[in-house]
């Protein structure tokens, strides 16, 4: 059987995207300041989820903003 999704995961210290088509995704800030994601500020500590929701999303940018994100991926 083949394999139909790949996951990428790493962190970020500086601006990216959750690229277009992906089909769940999550962003957390571990590091120490305010991120934006998607225009909305993610405060330390804070997560935000894309679950699957049957279709692909559109792209999601983010800017770590001097923190740190753990982001996932699976497209």
């Amino acid at each position: 059987m083949d394999i139909l999704a790949k996951s990428k995961e790493q962190d970020y210290t500086g601006p990216g995207k959750l690229q277009t088509g992906f089909l769940m995704g999550s962003i957390k800030n571990i590091g120490t300041t305010e991120a934006i994601v998607n225009g909305v500020p993610l405060s330390p500590g804070e997560a935000k989820g894309y679950p699957f929701v049957g279709k692909g999303y559109e792209a999601i940018d983010f800017d770590p903003n001097q923190s740190t994100l753990r982001v996932l991926e699976i497209s």
